[in-house]
């Protein structure tokens, strides 16, 4: 009580929402309290840990004091003082008071309900045990066993102690494989689907690198996720269902460019070579720092239209929240919409996987906490109905969040800063509250390290589950009401449900002598189950009916709801506004498509493990001197010679909607087999950045290879408009038609796509040319036609256009096919399409058309080492 600086204000004036009225402020240990006039206006009560922003602004001209308070549940007021120091204690005590130096502080540790909760079960709402045995586990299926490695936290801090893993998995191999995921985080199983024995497991990212580290025991691990409805003691029955094929999925829910990122910095993504039977796809849901910025828009369009209430109401002395001042293009503009889509799309592949190809999932981003838990429990919730019940969704809260480690103390800022508080003082000598906001704005994430990690992940997962609920009214025990305090509740603090980051700190002791949170804290479940809450909590339109599997009336869905991903829209009552005032007439168009790529099933396709220099290093013997190319001939190609053109799948995916899906699954690059070299070619060419002797390659090799290929696009798109302008005119199509849609990838040698070294070769013209390649100085030595096509304002010789002829040209490959645009003639057949020509070797193999170095005799220890590899399936030998 000694932060409180003054307890009681009379004489106050608040506006909020367009409505001014007179009352009394309150200042206590945990709330402000603003009591009306009018008694019969409920009394305005705001936890500290719910304020965002607190500004005091200048007098005004009828010299009262404003303070401006923005809360974390985009609620505005302001209160008017009639005397400054007044204001100035009021806002120096809700300053102290709301910026804690500990989670002790909090008022979830002084909270005491009156009268006591009728229950005080809810830390023990989620029992992992009953939980998986709904699912299945010892029941219907024996591919699953509990693990008690973690029971003392020392395997993964951040898992919790009761952990589900393939019965086929020894712990001992479990102690191996969390060297390789970050944090520890080992996959693990989340959900059994009811139906077909599918799953979804989740992990962090592997800890690849850019020297394309790999764990066998991982790969095991993984593997025997992908085969657990295959276990032979389990009770499914393994015979293979006639014209079924398993799609198995890793699901990377990063952007790729993320995903790259960390693979510089020792981490990265999956090298699909080394996982049997699935496939990998990016999602490009953007981090938590995007995320923080695109609610940041969000908040400031709402900031702006309250002010201008205010301000409207000030000067015309009347009630005027009625009427429409929400910038709906500022909405539009913060992104919140696409990021939303771009989860919910993600979410519905989950489901289409695992639910129509009966086939499993295997989730993660980075470290396996924010997005990883959105898409584990939405894909959830759509495939289950017991957890669009009240008591199903508080343990999928308390499985897929609390127990597997979601950050609520980081990213919710319970401890809050000072940085959200701002003063005249802070501000220059004729500054304003306009200045005020922007000193805010640019500094309330510099200090301070926990600031930098806050981000509104749970916001979004109950938004996401909103928008569930208003496409499916009937199908959710609990209404919007509900999911409206537990998002309340997510920032008051006065529950211990949300103040951690995992379940040790929830369950361990904090200090000697003290017990844990969970003995000093009350749940928040055991407020929502009471029974005044739960009677405004449940939906009346909740209809069982359908979700029974053995419907098979018309419309009926086994219980499994594929959300429509197009018809997405703002939470418009948490924001305490109208659907009218944030969403108006929203176009189906409005919301961005949000960019797949993938399935990739190897390296190649891959356009972040591809994208490596030592992805898939494979040494080539030393090359000879580059025979001259051949003459050129007039002979037509025969049609048995000519590569088939292959037409490339854009939304492999589309087809199993009943809606309309607006995930992409692209390709990253075609998987065009190489034809046999030309014969009487002697010529083979060596890897930019690779040492001539040992196959170690260069970071520098690939960096040049990027800005190489960068400046080939710019130059090649000048090619293009140049063919269309001169009407050359060729019938052949290009099987490469994803050029243009994907940054460079791999440049490795037996990379067959058009994003590599050989792939920037291809799309240079060599008439005339003959072309070495300095593995020094990583330049062209050209002959005397220049390389830089016609009609380039880079080039110094414009070349005319050459005729027509069968063979297509590789700078057409550049572009879709199109018939209706045709392409250059093709010179002579040089180095480039001795490139292209090259058989594909295996690894470490070297093809039987390539002159090879002499093979040492096979060592009789390596080949006992390989017998034991593949002896022992689990890769304990590793120890």
């Amino acid at each position: 009580m000694d932060l409180i600086r003054i307890s009681k204000v009379e004489n106050v004036v608040c506006t909020k929402s367009g409505r001014t009225s007179s009352g009394t402020v309150h200042l206590t240990a945990h709330h402000i309290i603003f009591r009306f006039d009018d008694t019969s206006v409920e009394e305005l009560w705001i936890p500290y840990p719910l304020m965002l922003l607190v500004t005091r602004l200048p007098q005004t001209l009828q010299g009262k004091s404003p303070v401006m308070f923005h809360t974390r549940t985009f609620e505005s007021f302001l209160l008017a003082f009639n005397i400054e120091v007044e204001a100035s204690d009021v806002f120096d005590s809700v300053k102290d008071l709301t910026v804690a130096s500990s989670v002790e502080k909090l008022y979830a540790f002084y909270y005491s309900p009156s009268p006591p909760l009728p229950t005080n079960v809810g830390w023990h709402m989620y029992n992992p045990r009953e939980e998986f045995g709904r699912m299945g586990l010892g029941t219907r299926t024996k591919a699953w066993r509990f693990t008690d490695i973690n029971k003392d936290y020392s395997f993964c801090p951040t898992y919790p102690a009761k952990m589900v893993v393939p019965t086929r998995i020894s712990d001992t191999t479990l102690q191996y494989a969390c060297k390789f995921r970050s944090k520890a985080r080992i996959p693990v199983l989340s959900y059994i689907h009811w139906g077909n024995f599918a799953s979804i497991t989740r992990c962090s990212q592997p800890m690849v690198g850019i020297t394309q580290n790999r764990s066998i025991q991982d790969e095991k691990l993984i593997e025997a996720i992908f085969q657990s409805h295959l276990n032979p003691d389990s009770r499914v029955s393994p015979v293979t269902v006639y014209g079924a094929t398993t799609t198995n999925l890793i699901v990377d829910a990063r952007p790729t460019a993320n995903a790259m990122a960390n693979t510089a910095k020792g981490a990265g993504s999956e090298n699909m070579d080394n996982y049997k039977d699935c496939r990998k796809v990016y999602l490009g849901i953007d981090n938590i720092n995007v995320m923080r910025d695109s609610v940041g828009r969000v908040v400031d369009a709402l900031r702006d239209g309250d002010s201008l209430i205010v301000s409207m109401s000030n000067d015309m002395q009347e009630d005027v929240s009625g009427l429409p001042v929400l910038d709906r293009m500022a909405l539009r503009k913060s992104g919140w919409l696409r990021h939303l889509r771009a989860i919910l799309e993600g979410t519905l592949l989950m489901v289409k996987n695992i639910h129509i190809n009966s086939s499993h999932v295997l989730v993660h981003c980075s470290d396996g906490w924010d997005r990883t838990a959105q898409l584990s429990s939405l894909a959830q919730i759509s495939l289950d109905p017991y957890y669009r019940t009240i008591r199903g969704f508080q343990v999928l809260v308390e499985k897929e969040w609390l127990a597997y480690g979601h950050k609520f103390a980081e990213r919710c800022g319970h401890l809050s800063s000072d940085q959200y508080f701002v003063s005249p003082s802070d501000l220059d000598g004729n500054s304003g509250a306009a200045d005020a906001l922007v000193s805010f704005v640019q500094n309330r994430f510099v200090g301070g390290g926990h600031l930098k990690e806050t981000s509104p992940v749970f916001h979004q997962f109950l938004e996401c589950v909103w928008n569930f609920q208003r496409q499916f009214p009937t199908r959710f025990e609990y209404n919007e009401r509900f999911l409206q305090r537990v998002f309340y509740h997510l920032y008051s603090c006065q529950f211990g449900t949300f103040l951690y980051d995992n379940e040790r700190e929830r369950r361990q002791k904090v200090e000697v002598g003290k017990p844990p949170p969970i003995e000093t804290t009350i749940s928040l479940w055991d407020f929502m189950n009471s029974p005044a809450e739960m009677e405004q909590n449940k939906n009346s339109l909740y209809d069982t009916t359908p979700d029974d599997p053995t419907n098979r009336k018309s419309g009926a869905d086994m219980g499994v709801l594929l959300i429509d991903t197009k018809d997405i829209r703002f939470w418009h009552g948490l924001y305490g506004k109208t659907d009218e005032e944030m969403n108006g007439r929203v176009s189906r168009a409005d919301v961005q498509s949000p960019e797949v790529v993938a399935p990739n099933e190897s390296v190649s396709q891959d356009p972040v493990v591809g994208a490596s220099p030592l992805a898939s290093a494979v040494p080539l013997p030393p090359s000879p001197a580059p025979s001259p190319a051949p003459p050129r001939s007039s002979t037509p190609t025969p049609a048995s010679a000519t590569k088939p053109a292959t037409h490339v799948r854009q939304d492999s995916f589309r087809a199993f909607s009943p809606t309309s899906s607006a995930v992409t699954m692209r390709p990253w690059a075609s998987t065009s087999s190489a034809s046999s070299p030309a014969s009487g070619s002697t010529s083979q060419p060596k890897a930019l950045g690779a040492d001539l002797n040992g196959g170690m390659r260069s970071m520098w090799g690939k960096l040049s290879s990027n800005a190489s290929a960068a400046f080939s696009v710019v130059q090649d798109a000048y090619s293009g408009a140049s063919r269309d302008l001169l009407g050359s005119s060729d019938g052949s199509s290009s099987s490469r038609t994803q050029e243009l849609q994907s940054p460079s990838g791999g440049w490795a040698p037996e990379d067959k796509s058009e994003h590599g070294f050989r792939g920037m070769i291809n799309n240079y013209p060599t008439q005339g040319c003959s072309s070495t390649f300095d593995s020094r100085t990583y330049r062209t030595k050209a002959g005397s036609a220049p390389l830089i096509s016609a009609d380039n304002p880079w080039s110094s010789v414009k070349s005319p256009p050459q005729p027509s002829t069968a063979a297509s040209s590789k700078l057409g490959s550049l572009f879709p096919d199109d018939p209706t645009v045709a392409h250059p003639s093709q010179s002579t057949p040089s180095l480039d399409k001795q490139i292209k020509q090259l058989p594909a070797a295996p690894l470490n193999k070297p093809s039987s058309s390539l002159p090879t170095t002499p093979t040492p005799a096979p060592n009789p220890e390596s080949a006992s080492t390989t017998a034991d590899l593949n002896a022992d399936p689990l890769g304990v030998w590793a120890s």
